[in-house]
C-alpha cells in the first residue's frame, strides 16, 4: 500500500507541473531526433510503476520482452527511477557494455540508491580485496563449513518445518560479518540485520521523504547502519594504531590500511558505504540463490539424487572431523551446474546501470551523454535462441563449454564483473553441502508466489518440511 500511496503523491505533484514538464520533454525530444524507439511513460515517474508491478507479480522479464517485441530486440528507451534510460538487450548489448567499460560509460546507480546510502555520490570499490581472490578463499573454507554446520544444527535440525529464505539470509549475513569485520556476536548481527532489510526495500522505492513511506524508512535505516559501522570503523582504527599492522587482515583492516597511488586513504564514510554495498552483495543475493536451489531440488528428485551422490562422496572423503577444503569445492561440478541453472531461471540480480559519458551510436541510434544504460539478465537468460526450451530446469546446459559468451550473466561481465563471484560460489556450495547431506525435504506450499524487490523473494519465506536422512535412506537415494 505504501508503494501506491507514494505514487499517488507523485501523480498529484506532476499534474501541477504538467505544462512545464511537457515543454521540457518536447525540447529534449526535438534535440535528439535519433533516440532508440520506445516510450518514456508518464512525466517524472516514467515507466517505473509498470516495471515495479511486473517485479511484484514475479515476472520482471515481461516488462523487457514486451518492449523488445514492440520496439527493438537490440535497444529501446524508457524512463525508470527518475532517469532517461536506454536498455541494451541480448548478448550483443551485454558484449557492448561489458567490452567498453570506462570508454562510453561509467558504473552508476539510480539517484534513489545514492540517496539511501550516503549524502555523497556513491563510488563503487575500485580494488579487488585480497581475501575475495580464489587463492585467499581457501583459508576461509573451514569457517564457511563450520558456520553452515552450526547454523543448521541450531536452526534446522530441531524443527520439523523451517522457513528457508530468512534462515539462509541469517546464515549469509552472519558469515559476512565474521569474515569481513571479525564480528561474531550473534545478538549484534541479528540486531543490525533488520535495518539492512528495510534499507534494501528502499533501493527501488519512490524517493518521497515523508514519514511512513518506504523511502523515509530506508533513509532512517541507512543513518542507523552508518552510525553502527562508523563506530566499528573508529574502534578498529584505534586498534590498528595501537597494535600496528598484522599479517592477518579482514576486509575492514584492508580498507583502512589501503591507499591509492597518491597515498590517499578512504574516508570513514566511504568505507562505511562500501561495506554496506559489499554486505548486500554477498548476503542478500547468495541467500536468494540458496533458497531457490532448495526449491528446485524439492521439485526435481532426480536432480536432488545426483547432488546428494556428489556431496556424499565429498563428505566421506573429508572424514567425520574434517572440514571442506577448496579442492572439495572444485569437485562440486554438478551441484554448481544446478546453482547456475537456478541463477538462470531465478536470477538473484536483475542487472546494473551505466551512464554515458559522451554521445555515442549503438545499433544506429544515438545515446546522449548523461543517459543511463541498463543491462538485464532477462534479455538473454530466457531467450530460446540462447537456451532452448528456456522454461525447463536443465543443469546439463552448463556441461562442457556451457552457454554462449555474454548470454549467462548473473555476475555481469568485463572489468566490472562481480568481484565476489568466487566467494559466493564457495558460500553457496558449502551451505548446500551441509543441507543435502543431512536432509531430504518437500515444499509446504507448492503454489507459493515469488516477487522481485529487486532479488526474488518467496512470499511466505519458502517453508519446507524436513526429513532427516538415516544411513539406510541415504544408501537408497544415492544408488
Amino acid at each position: 500500500m505504501d508503494f501506491f500511496f507514494s505514487y499517488l503523491l507523485y501523480l498529484i505533484l506532476f499534474s501541477i507541473a504538467l505544462p512545464l514538464v511537457f515543454l521540457i520533454a518536447y525540447r529534449h525530444k526535438s534535440s535528439n531526433p535519433n533516440l532508440p524507439p520506445g516510450t518514456m511513460g508518464w512525466p517524472i515517474i516514467g515507466e517505473t510503476l509498470e516495471f515495479a508491478l511486473a517485479c511484484q507479480r514475479g515476472n520482471p522479464g515481461r516488462f523487457l520482452n514486451d518492449r523488445m517485441n514492440k520496439y527493438s530486440p537490440q535497444v529501446f528507451k524508457t524512463s525508470l527511477l527518475e532517469a532517461n534510460m536506454a536498455v541494451m538487450c541480448g548478448a550483443s548489448g551485454n558484449k557492448f557494455l561489458f567490452s567498453n567499460e570506462d570508454k562510453l560509460k561509467i558504473l552508476c546507480f539510480p539517484s534513489v540508491f545514492n540517496e539511501t546510502l550516503t549524502t555523497d555520490k556513491f563510488r563503487p570499490p575500485t580494488f579487488l580485496p585480497q581475501f575475495l581472490k580464489p587463492e585467499a578463499l581457501q583459508h576461509y573454507m573451514a569457517t564457511m563449513d563450520l558456520m553452515a554446520s552450526e547454523h543448521i544444527e541450531l536452526n534446522w535440525s530441531p524443527n520439523r518445518e523451517v522457513l528457508v529464505f530468512p534462515l539462509a539470509r541469517k546464515y549469509s549475513f552472519a558469515l559476512a560479518f565474521r569474515l569481513f569485520m571479525s564480528m561474531v556476536d550473534p545478538e549484534y548481527v541479528e540486531m543490525i540485520s533488520h535495518p539492512f532489510q528495510i534499507l534494501n526495500e528502499g533501493f527501488l522505492s519512490v524517493p518521497i521523504d515523508i514519514p511512513g513511506t518506504t523511502f523515509n524508512r530506508a533513509l532512517k535505516a541507512s543513518k542507523f547502519i552508518h552510525n553502527e559501522l562508523l563506530a566499528i570503523i573508529r574502534k578498529r582504527k584505534m586498534e590498528l594504531e595501537q597494535k600496528g599492522d598484522s599479517d592477518t587482515r579482514d576486509l575492514l583492516s584492508h580498507m583502512l590500511l589501503a591507499s591509492d597511488e597518491k597515498c590517499n586513504v578512504k574516508s570513514e564514510m566511504e568505507i562505511s558505504t562500501q561495506l554496506i554495498c559489499l554486505l548486500f552483495a554477498t548476503h542478500h543475493t547468495t541467500s536468494s540463490v540458496i533458497t531457490f536451489i532448495l526449491k528446485y531440488l524439492a521439485e526435481f528428485p532426480d536432480v536432488y539424487s545426483k547432488v546428494l551422490k556428489e556431496q556424499m562422496e565429498i563428505a566421506k572423503s573429508k572424514g567425520p572431523e574434517g572440514f571442506l577444503k577448496w579442492d572439495d569445492i572444485q569437485k562440486m561440478k554438478y551441484t554448481w551446474n544446478v546453482a547456475n541453472e537456478t541463477m538462470r531461471l531465478t536470477p538473484p540480480v536483475q542487472g546494473t546501470f551505466r551512464e554515458a559519458i559522451s554521445d555515442f551510436t549503438y545499433a544506429g541510434f544515438t545515446i546522449p551523454r548523461g543517459w543511463k544504460m541498463h543491462w538485464n539478465v532477462n534479455t538473454t537468460h530466457t531467450d530460446p535462441k540462447y537456451f532452448p526450451d528456456p522454461e525447463k530446469f536443465n543443469p546439463s546446459r552448463f556441461e562442457g563449454k556451457g552457454p554462449q559468451p555474454f548470454t549467462f550473466v548473473p555476475f555481469g561481465g568485463g572489468p566490472r564483473m562481480c568481484p565476489g563471484r568466487e566467494y559466493a560460489r564457495a558460500q553457496v556450495l558449502a551451505f548446500i553441502h551441509n543441507v543435502v547431506t543431512r536432509f531430504k525435504w518437500e515444499k509446504v506450499d507448492p503454489c507459493e508466489k515469488v516477487a522481485y524487490n529487486p532479488s526474488p523473494i518467496p512470499s511466505k519465506g519458502f517453508p519446507i518440511r524436513l526429513q532427516p536422512l538415516q544411513n539406510g535412506s541415504i544408501k537408497d537415494l544415492v544408488t
